[in-house]
């Protein structure tokens, strides 16, 4: 066996490790106090059976808990399936009928997750899933403000907008307001969410064994417990109270299980609800489960098709014995993170004590005021919606913050499914408005009879690149060269095919614009068909004026610096130059790594003459190439082309401005000439001032050499060479220098600007 595997601990026996077993074991007892009036709310909210409820939460925790592949994710009966289950029921007429669609969407959720339809989870933005947690956590907050103070009309689980007793969110809020409050449950609701706050700042109490949020629930009972013995106003009564059902015996216990009714099981209407709980039970688990994962603090990631199949056993086995469908729930997920929990066993232990308390402790359940747990999710919920969320979507641009926000009003205003849907649609807009803005790659090439627009096409190109493709096809003006380069498009849809083709055929040929292709694939019919020299021709070479060259030359150096370089079919040039070379220009460049010259001016195979030397210096053997470049290539242009921090000008500065002998302070026996080449270009004096002065004005003077240094290179190759000379007097060749900028990418010719570094406010030191 491999080191590697050696190392991995088995995923069973990790749920059992001591480090992570303490926290489990608290997180689940939290988990379980928050999930207990949840399961009765959506069992109340969904006009199903109060145990229905529990027995999902049940499910979830031991069954989808044990097969399911996510550490943090709890499971149980979903708030955003209330309306569809409520409607269903009344639809089918019973809940046993229900409950044979339930067992149908288990079936059909297997399905999905054999089928891996898990995928289309990395397909939700990001601002969606941002969105929902923080429209989670406002819900919260909102829905749990009212059963903190006594007003306790609406079930603790409803999470919708619209209540069941024809108010909203608002309006219950406004009616507690009004002065719809209990004395004794808002005292208890207030000590609650003192106790969790003084739990988060003390770091004493946040470090204990002991979570706060069972320390909220056991003096909020003992506190009804002595309120009750004050009466009046004070006295917190069962309407305030966890409502769980009790059972007086093992029979009347076993009683709350119903099985399906299969007798129904010819009615299309069932496999109608099975689908519909199966696609929107999906959905939700998905988002749920990323939702989760981004609030994990180990960044774990779940595999969201074992969680359908996972789902899917927990909704067959919830339907066969009479439980609401269910999901992976944000909420006691959250909470679950927020407790500590490390491993699923946290889920796992939470419906374990659901099971055992409602077997045989209901009666204490009953005892637990609601107001106690609503602090702890209303807590919950401004940690959700925290402001740091909301300023990083902010700061994340309007691509980010719309979606984002227009999903969580979505949420907070409908329900939390169809929220999700309008939050989606929206991030396709968006999607829709980039791809209509910025498809494809358009690229201008500088040519002698005329610009090249080279369109770019992307590694997959959808219908969703048909509008933008036709306006820039549309917006191209007459005389126009587009070159269409398929060459990185692994997949193009046939409808872009069909434009393309309609437009090189038909309108292209009208509107007095050229068409060339570029890189398709055979199977799309569309042969490459250059109707330019993309690359120096004899012809090109005899046509163009050094102006021109220098132009073609600066416009590459924008491209590489803008990070627009042409892709290239370095292939075709291959074979296109293999006879013989015409280049345009010869550049004389220093050795540095960091300056190859076809790269920064982007030019292809055959165009330049590339000749390197440190310090970018003349010597006989650089200047015999650049004289076979002008007198026998043809070349329009010599550019001599220094660069910034150039390490040959540095070592010049430095040795001649100290008077040391380049061989012993170097040990390199030939540098010798280099620096004899830059010496005319140093002034020792001006070195000797800069170094008073610090390292920034001792730069200035280095870089001010760099330019002075290529300067008079030119002026040497024009001197020394008389075929040059002659060339440059005919009007034949140009030769001119350039400074080339390491941090920025840019070459600033100095025909255009004789020291790029003389600036004033660069404080660079005159001449003494």
């Amino acid at each position: 066996m491999s080191n590697s595997k050696q190392l991995q601990p088995d995923s069973r026996s990790s749920l059992f490790s001591l480090n992570t077993l303490p926290k489990d074991f608290l997180a689940g007892i939290v988990v379980f106090l928050v999930a207990l009036p949840l399961c009765l709310g959506i069992a109340l909210a969904s006009d199903a059976p109060p145990f229905a409820g529990v027995l999902a939460g049940i499910i979830g925790g031991i069954v989808v808990g044990s097969l399911s592949g996510s550490h943090t994710s709890v499971s149980g009966p979903a708030a955003g399936l209330t309306a569809i289950v409520a409607a269903q029921i009344a639809l089918l007429g019973s809940f046993e009928a229900f409950l044979l669609a339930v067992v149908v969407g288990g079936v059909l959720q297997i399905g999905l997750g054999i089928a891996r339809a898990g995928a289309l989870s990395a397909f939700f933005p990001s601002s969606v899933i941002k969105g929902l947690l923080a429209a989670i956590g406002v819900i919260l907050i909102l829905k749990q403000i009212p059963h903190i103070v006594g007003h306790d009309n609406d079930p603790t689980g409803d999470m919708a907008f619209s209540q069941m007793d024809n108010e909203n969110t608002f309006t219950e809020l406004l009616s507690t307001l009004a002065g719809d409050i209990h004395l004794g449950a808002l005292v208890v609701g207030l000590l609650s969410i003192a106790i969790l706050v003084l739990w988060e700042k003390v770091k004493t109490l946040k470090r204990s064994v002991v979570p706060g949020p069972l320390v909220v629930v056991l003096v909020g009972v003992a506190l009804s417990v002595y309120l009750r013995t004050l009466g009046g106003g004070w006295e917190i009564t069962s309407t305030h109270l966890v409502q769980f059902p009790v059972a007086e015996s093992t029979s009347a216990f076993f009683s709350f299980f119903t099985t399906p009714d299969f007798s129904q099981w010819t009615n299309p209407a069932i496999y109608i609800a099975g689908a519909t709980i199966a696609i929107v039970a999906s959905l939700e688990t998905l988002l749920n489960l990323e939702a989760v994962d981004k609030i994990d603090p180990e960044r774990r990631d779940s595999p969201p098709s074992r969680e359908l199949v996972a789902q899917g056993i927990g909704n067959l086995v919830a339907g066969l014995i009479g439980g609401l469908p269910m999901t992976s729930v944000i909420v006691r997920s959250s909470v679950n993170v927020d407790a500590g929990g490390k491993t699923k066993l946290s889920a796992i232990f939470h419906a374990v004590l659901l099971l055992l308390c409602a077997a045989l402790f209901p009666l204490y359940l009953n005892m637990i005021p609601l107001s106690a747990l609503a602090a702890i999710l209303l807590v919950t919920g401004f940690k959700l919606a925290n402001y740091t969320l909301f300023s990083q979507m902010w700061k994340e641009g309007k691509y980010q913050f719309a979606p984002f926000i227009i999903t969580l009003v979505s949420i907070v205003l409908t329900d939390l499914l169809i929220g999700i849907l309008i939050g989606l649609g929206v991030s396709v807009l968006f999607i829709l408005n980039s791809n209509l803005r910025r498809p494809i790659r358009r690229i201008v090439e500088t040519h002698l009879d005329g610009d090249i627009v080279h369109v770019e096409l992307a590694n997959q190109v959808s219908f969703l690149n048909r509008a933008a493709l036709d306006k820039l096809f549309g917006e191209a003006p007459q005389g126009t060269h587009l070159l269409i380069d398929a060459t990185e498009s692994d997949y193009i849809d046939p409808d872009i095919l069909s434009l393309i083709r309609d437009y090189k055929v038909n309108k292209a040929p009208v509107r007095g614009v050229t068409v060339s292709l570029k890189g398709f694939r055979d199977k799309y019919q569309l042969q490459d068909e250059i109707q330019f020299a993309d690359y120096s021709t004899r012809e090109l070479q005899d046509r163009v004026t050094p102006d021109q060259v220098l132009e073609i030359l600066r416009e590459g150096n924008r491209r590489f610096a803008s990070g627009n370089r042409l892709t290239r079919d370095f292939g075709r040039q291959v074979n296109a130059t293999a006879s013989g070379q015409t280049p345009l220009a010869v550049v004389l460049s220093c050795i540095d790594s960091r300056v190859p010259a076809e790269l920064v001016l982007d030019v292809g195979l055959g165009d330049i003459f590339s000749v390197r030397v440190a310090g970018n210096v003349i010597g006989t053997k650089s200047l015999g190439s650049i004289e076979y470049g002008v007198a026998v290539a043809g070349v329009k242009l010599v550019v001599v082309m220094g660069h910034t921090h150039c390490g040959a000008v540095t070592a010049a500065v430095n040795l001649l401005g100290t008077n040391q002998d380049v061989g012993e302070a170097t040990g390199c026996a030939h540098l010798q000439a280099i620096i004899n080449e830059i010496e005319p270009s140093v002034d020792r004096d001006e070195f000797r001032t800069a170094s008073a002065q610090g390292d920034t004005q001792v730069q200035a003077v280095i870089d001010h050499v760099t330019v002075l240094n290529v300067t008079q290179t030119v002026q040497k190759i024009k001197n020394r060479s008389e075929v040059i000379r002659a060339a440059v007097d005919a009007g034949q060749v140009r030769v001119v220098g350039a400074i080339y900028d390491i941090a920025s990418g840019k070459i600033n010719f100095l025909q255009d600007q004789d020291d790029p570094f003389n600036d004033p406010a660069a404080q660079t030191p005159q001449r003494v």
